[in-house]
């Protein structure tokens, strides 16, 4: 195999493995007259990667993770550029509380409570919109299982 085909053939791998990578289901959630189009991680691999190398956001899009069980899970930034806020959500949708994130640190941000999902939008997103522990999320239930 010559270095071109070779060159080529890796591209198009890369590109094939971003393409996997943002192909990612679109649930729309509704919290109140909000709207969100929250791309689904509901599998391990999506999980892992969630928003990372992201440069930016639309205001209205987020990432909804969906966990295979209840937990008192945790969220860090390796690698994500844009700084976040998460919502965890308890298997009703209700937000069990909301931690700010900062880009590209490992600093651990928590459920309060054992959660089986978790929302990540733009930081401040949720503060915006007067949006607090207790407020219940409408539509999570079309989101795919975790897995």
């Amino acid at each position: 195999m010559n270095k071109n085909v070779f060159a080529v053939f890796f591209g198009l791998l890369l590109s094939g493995a971003a393409l996997a990578q943002t192909a990612m289901p679109v649930v729309e959630l509704t919290a109140g007259f909000h709207r969100i189009e929250a791309e689904v991680a509901a599998t391990d691999q999506n999980r892992q990667t969630g928003l990372m190398q992201r440069k930016s956001m639309p205001a209205q899009r987020g990432m909804l993770f969906v966990f295979p069980q209840p937990n008192a899970y945790c969220m860090w930034m390796r690698n994500t550029l844009i700084p976040l806020s998460v919502a965890f959500l308890d298997a009703e949708g209700k937000i069990i509380n909301i931690e700010d994130m900062q880009p590209q640190t490992e600093d651990n941000h928590c459920a309060k409570k054992m959660a089986s999902y978790a929302l990540e939008m733009n930081l401040g997103w949720f503060a915006q919109r007067g949006l607090k522990a207790g407020t219940r999320l409408n539509g999570i239930e079309k989101a795919p299982r975790g897995q």
